[in-house]
């Protein structure tokens, strides 16, 4: 008998991360990455591990996730997309079920990433935007913010911006907490609707979210662009804002 061959599948995925605890399985919570190697499991009976280009934090969103895994199944991509879409709950969506190398690897493949954090203006918020963008009643400064924005653009050290988690700080090699943010800039929705974007090369544990917490106290007015410069050299997270809310922050795009 021919034994059967491994092949690599490739997935892109969007959810609505609200009822749940994040894309990396936990003992204590519903993962996105668990929901889906539970369907694969089930489909192709073989101990599947999915592996994503990145983790989003519990109650973050996505448009556009990685992920890969392997399996020796002869079910077809089409069958993969259209069977576990008919499995999952109605807020996790395969988009994209492909044959790749095996030289391509969801996290270490991945260029870069974009993320977006929603903000609403409105003096009332309604009701269908409460579960994907932040409230900001009061007005803010957003020259201000952009003032900010430019300082974070180039190749930086974010330890600032850094909750602990994302990596092994008793080893010295590697990249550490240098990050390259290629583009962070406000984009306009609407009146009422804008969007802060960043795009980079990768992204620290919460850093989007702490950033976000930083650049919310110079659009009221609690800082300005020479101290968030400051607060980004000091390479301490004590000295920058708080974390701003998960519901707010899309991962847009990985880039390879």
């Amino acid at each position: 008998m021919t034994a059967l061959q491994s092949r690599r599948i490739r997935l892109t995925i969007a959810y609505d991360g609200t009822r749940y605890c994040g894309w990396q399985r936990q003992e204590n919570g519903r993962s996105i990455q668990q929901e889906i190697e539970t369907c694969l499991r089930t489909m192709t009976r073989e101990e599947i591990s999915l592996h994503g280009a990145g983790r989003t934090d519990a109650g973050v969103h996505a448009e556009a996730m990685v992920a890969h895994f392997d399996c020796t199944s002869r079910i077809t991509n089409s069958r993969f997309l259209s069977g576990l879409n008919s499995m999952l709950t109605g807020d996790i969506r395969i988009l994209v079920a492909k044959t790749c190398p095996f030289d391509f690897h969801a996290r270490f493949s991945a260029k870069g990433k974009c993320y977006q954090y929603h903000l609403c203006t409105a003096l009332i918020q309604p009701p269908t935007r409460r579960l994907y963008s932040l409230h900001v009643a009061t007005a803010l400064d957003f020259p201000s913010i952009c003032r900010c924005l430019i300082l974070l653009e180039g190749k930086h050290d974010f330890q600032s911006f850094e909750n602990t988690g994302t990596r092994d700080k008793t080893i010295v090699t590697g990249r550490g907490a240098v990050r390259t943010i290629h583009s962070a800039r406000i984009l306009t929705a609407d009146s009422t609707h804008l969007i802060v974007e960043f795009i980079g090369d990768g992204f620290l544990k919460n850093m989007v979210r702490n950033l976000m917490g930083t650049l919310l106290e110079a659009g009221r007015g609690k800082i300005c662009s020479e101290e968030f410069a400051e607060i980004l050299r000091a390479k301490d997270r004590s000295a920058a804002g708080p974390t701003a809310p998960p519901h707010a922050l899309f991962l847009k795009e990985v880039f390879y």
